[in-house]
């Protein structure tokens, strides 16, 4: 502590003294630090402000100033100037500080490495890979809705591939929520981007842009808990992260509240050590309460309260961090087109819901970043990508930390978990049950665990062990996720997909499949088992047998038949370049139109059917248009013609327009006779 009698401070005269010294003799503030060995330019500026400094550095700038330092000092200073000068001083601490530091601060946080990279990326700068993180302010797991309420406007046939909380909870900018809370608590999924996030803001530190004025102090919180002689957080500190600065100089620097304390992966110590490091954070944070303060836990991973922090969960990405992930993944990898390789790929994913639907993890993303940076395809058999997506998620991200998890679910091999999950995913894809309630996971967890070799079948110790075992599949992989109080659902339907696809082979139940045949929301299914099971051949005639079933019914159905062949014609009337089958889907869209409402959707210069990008968008053609238009023109109601109504309201004005319409009809009806007057 600097006290205030070894401290000057320049009268009014001498301020204009030493103005008009330090102008005749061309010094620049930097210059002037410089020539005085001063760390900043912190104690110039005050000087010429009139505010106390440093006694040694007072006399020092009224030398370099060619000026009589007792002639400058204003004789009487105060003593409530202590505060003041004491700031002076601090503020001289920390920045030797953060010039020691940054060279370590650097390698720490300023790049990233995981899966399968050959090097380390640039995480900040032009060409960095860091892309801006998203947080909700409201935990998922703590919604208390019930299912009925997660329900509501859930369509269950075209569930939402990217997950309620996507839609319905307010984000905002992960920076803004630190600025916002001094204490705050990141939890997040495996592989939300974390870690990704806590270096980026120790770069932002250093580099000045966010609380340029503190020390960064980002310590990995496994490695602080498994230092021998178990250090307090201050030695810690002292020797593994500001390069060896005085004890003295830390505790003032922190006693002051100018650290900028960033504390990883608390879900990462281990069990053994998880009480002493819990104690540590809370002595730390509560008896220096006036720094800043940021840790990173995996949702659901722990249970304790901080009482003094703010918990926030870290979004999934949206459509436009993933589009921002890929071009920055292709500039930082210096690739030749690069900007046309991140363009080709974000168009793939926008044709390809369920790889895109992955793609909202950012570990899966560079997962698939890796995957596609040669060729820019993804694998012809996609099962064997959502396979190394899962192996990362159940095994190897854990294993590439050297983080070991000990619990009563670790027993269980990578196998067993997989058939566990995929036991889960049959039963509850098949009932639409893509939520489900806590106790009913348990109950099947304790049902699977029953039937394994030397299992605890005690009923309490099954509850307790089968409470255990969700709990890590949430937390250790993020393969269920708790989307309110109690309920669950996984993480992406694209894996309860998968893990249904790989039940049905387990069990080589294909006929159980087969009954779904027409049921869209089983396609990937459908595809997914063709891929993983070695009797493809098998599937493919079950599913050619159930069509010739439905054959029969159209066989018995006079009506399905005329309906049937008046596609077919239809279809080999128009002159286009689309093949037959699709424009036979065109004209059995636009007939279900009457019958199941807007199948057929004008958008743009497109007809696309069903408004999906998987299925067929037709560029305007002539006879296609014109039959589009007119057929529900003719078959509607002219109240109820929402097209028309779009196209021109004045339209629907004349109440001679069906007339008109059909007259236009009969008239167009020779339109092989000149096909250019037709057209127009």
């Amino acid at each position: 502590m600097v006290m205030a009698g070894r401290s000057l401070q320049a009268s009014a005269e001498g301020i204009k003294k030493a103005r008009k010294a330090y102008n005749s003799q061309g010094w620049t503030q930097e210059g002037l630090a410089q020539a005085i060995d001063l760390k900043t330019r912190q104690p110039i500026g005050n000087f010429f402000a009139g505010k106390p400094i440093n006694r040694n550095n007072f006399i020092e700038i009224c030398t370099a100033l060619d000026l009589n330092w007792e002639e400058i000092t204003q004789r009487e200073v105060e003593d409530n100037i202590a505060e003041d000068v004491t700031s002076d001083a601090i503020a001289d601490t920390v920045q030797a500080i953060r010039e020691q530091t940054t060279p370590l601060v650097k390698e720490r946080c300023g790049t990233m490495r995981v899966l399968d990279m050959t090097q380390p990326i640039k995480l900040t700068g032009e060409q960095g890979i860091y892309t801006n993180v998203n947080i909700l302010e409201k935990i998922t797991a703590r919604d208390r809705r019930e299912l009925a309420q997660l329900l509501q406007n859930a369509d269950l046939e075209e569930f939402d591939r990217f997950g309620l909380s996507r839609v319905r909870e307010e984000r905002i900018a992960g920076i803004e929520a630190v600025k916002r809370h001094n204490k705050l608590m990141v939890l997040g999924k495996p592989g939300a981007g974390k870690t990704t996030f806590l270096k980026y803001l120790g770069m932002q530190c250093i580099e000045g842009h966010f609380l340029g004025d503190r020390v960064p102090l980002f310590i990995t919180l496994k490695d602080f808990a498994e230092t021998k002689n178990q250090p307090d957080f201050l030695d810690y500190i002292r020797e593994k992260i500001t390069n060896n600065a005085t004890k003295s100089q830390i505790q003032d620097v922190i006693q002051q509240g100018r650290a900028f304390v960033l504390l990883d992966g608390l879900d990462e110590v281990r069990e053994e050590d998880t009480g002493r490091v819990l104690r540590e954070i809370r002595d730390f944070s509560n008896q220096y309460a006036n720094n800043h303060f940021v840790i990173t836990c995996r949702v659901v991973a722990k249970e304790y309260v901080f009482e003094r922090f703010t918990e926030v969960e870290v979004a999934d990405f949206d459509n436009e961090q993933i589009s921002t992930f890929i071009n920055n993944w292709f500039r930082c990898k210096d690739l030749k087109k690069g900007e046309e390789f991140a363009e080709r790929l974000i168009e793939k994913l926008d044709k390809n819901k369920p790889i895109k639907e992955l793609a909202s993890n950012p570990l899966l993303l560079t997962l698939l970043c890796l995957e596609c940076e040669e060729s820019l395809e993804f694998p012809r058999n996609r099962a064997e990508l959502y396979e190394r997506g899962l192996r990362v998620l159940l095994s190897k991200w854990d294993a590439s930390r050297e983080i070991q998890r000990d619990q009563f679910y670790e027993k269980l091999s990578i196998n067993r978990k997989e058939d566990l999950l995929s036991q889960l995913a049959l039963k509850t894809f098949e009932q639409k049950d893509y939520f489900f309630k806590q106790r009913a996971v348990e109950q099947h967890i304790a049902n699977y665990i029953i039937n394994l070799p030397d299992a605890r079948t005690d009923p309490k110790t099954l509850q307790l062990d089968s409470e255990a075992a969700l709990k890590s599949i949430a937390a250790q992989h993020g393969l269920l996720v708790e989307r309110a109080r109690g309920i669950y659902s996984f993480s992406h339907l694209t894996f309860q997909e998968y893990f249904t696809a790989k039940q049905i082979v387990n069990e080589a139940d294909y006929a159980r499949l087969v009954e779904h045949l027409t049921e869209k929301r089983w396609r990937e299914v459908f595809l997914l088992t063709a891929n993983i099971t070695p009797k493809s051949d098998h599937l493919l005639l079950l599913m050619k047998a159930k069509t010739d079933q439905m054959k029969q019914i159209l066989a018995g159905d006079e009506k399905l038949q005329q309906l049937m062949v008046w596609v077919q014609e239809k279809s080999q009337s128009v002159e286009a370049t689309y093949k037959s089958a699709e424009i036979r889907v065109f004209y059995l869209a636009l007939a279900f139109n009457f019958i199941l409402g807007p199948i057929l959707i004008f958008k743009g210069h497109q007809i696309v059917v069903n408004d999906d990008l998987d299925t067929v968008a037709f560029s305007v053609n002539s006879d296609l248009f014109l039959d589009f238009v007119l057929a529900l023109t003719l078959d509607f109601d002219i109240d109820d013609t929402p097209i028309l109504n779009a196209l021109n309201p004045d339209l629907t004005r004349d109440p001679g327009l069906k007339r008109k319409l059909q007259r236009l009809k009969d008239q167009l009806l020779e339109k092989s006779q000149n096909r250019r007057t037709f057209e127009q």
